[in-house]
C-alpha cells in the first residue's frame, strides 16, 4: 500500500497561486477572450490545422456525448448530436473549437508550473495521465451538459454555459485535481 506522503507546502501555494492568477485574468479578460477566440477559430478554420482533429477526434467525442445524452432521454440523430423535439430538427454541431483545447493549454500551463519538484518520474507521470484524462472527461461533461441544457431549457441556458461556465468547470476542475495529486499521487523523491 502506497504512504501518504506530504508535499511541501510553497509548492501547493505556488501552483493554486497560479490556477487562482489564471482565474482572475480570464475573469478580467473574458469578453475580449470570447471575442479573439472567435477570431482564431476563423483564422484556423481557414488552414489546414484543425482537419485532423475534426476527422478524428471529434467522431469520437460525438459518440461519447450521444450515449451520455442518452441516459437523460435525449434521442439523437445518428453521427450528430442532433435531436428532433416537437417535430422540428434541432441540436448542435460539435467542431474541432468545441472539444476543449483551452483546457488542455491551462492544464499544460499548470503542469508546467505544478510539477516543479523533486516528485518520482512514476509519480509525475501518473499525475500527467490523470490530468489529460481528467480534463477529457471534463470536456465530454460540458459538451454534454450544454446539450442537456439545449434539449430540456432552450438555446438561451446552454449558450450560457458554452460561453461562459465552461471556463469555471474547466478550473474547478484543475483546482480538484491539483489538491487529489498534491495530496494523493505526487511522491516526493
Amino acid at each position: 500500500m502506497k504512504q501518504l506522503r506530504f508535499i511541501s507546502v510553497s509548492s501547493l501555494k505556488k501552483t493554486f497561486s497560479y490556477l487562482f492568477l489564471a482565474l482572475v485574468v480570464i475573469l478580467m479578460l473574458l469578453p475580449f477572450v470570447t471575442t479573439f477566440n472567435e477570431l482564431l477559430t476563423r483564422i484556423v478554420e481557414n488552414s489546414l490545422l484543425y482537419k485532423p482533429i475534426q476527422k478524428y477526434v471529434v467522431p469520437y467525442e460525438v459518440m461519447l456525448v450521444r450515449t451520455i445524452v442518452s441516459w437523460f432521454g435525449i434521442a439523437t440523430i445518428p453521427g450528430t448530436v442532433s435531436f428532433i423535439k416537437n417535430g422540428t430538427n434541432s441540436g448542435a454541431f460539435i467542431s474541432w473549437n468545441c472539444i476543449g483545447w483551452q483546457s488542455f493549454i491551462i492544464l499544460l500551463l499548470s503542469l508546467k508550473t505544478g510539477l516543479i519538484g523533486r516528485f518520482t518520474l512514476f509519480s509525475r507521470i501518473e499525475v500527467l495521465a490523470l490530468g489529460i484524462i481528467g480534463t477529457f472527461m471534463i470536456n465530454i461533461f460540458r459538451i454534454s451538459l450544454i446539450i442537456i441544457l439545449l434539449y430540456y431549457f432552450g438555446r438561451a441556458p446552454a449558450a450560457i454555459v458554452h460561453d461562459y461556465a465552461a471556463v469555471f468547470i474547466s478550473l474547478v476542475w484543475l483546482f480538484g485535481f491539483w489538491w487529489f495529486s498534491y495530496r494523493f499521487v505526487l511522491e516526493e523523491k
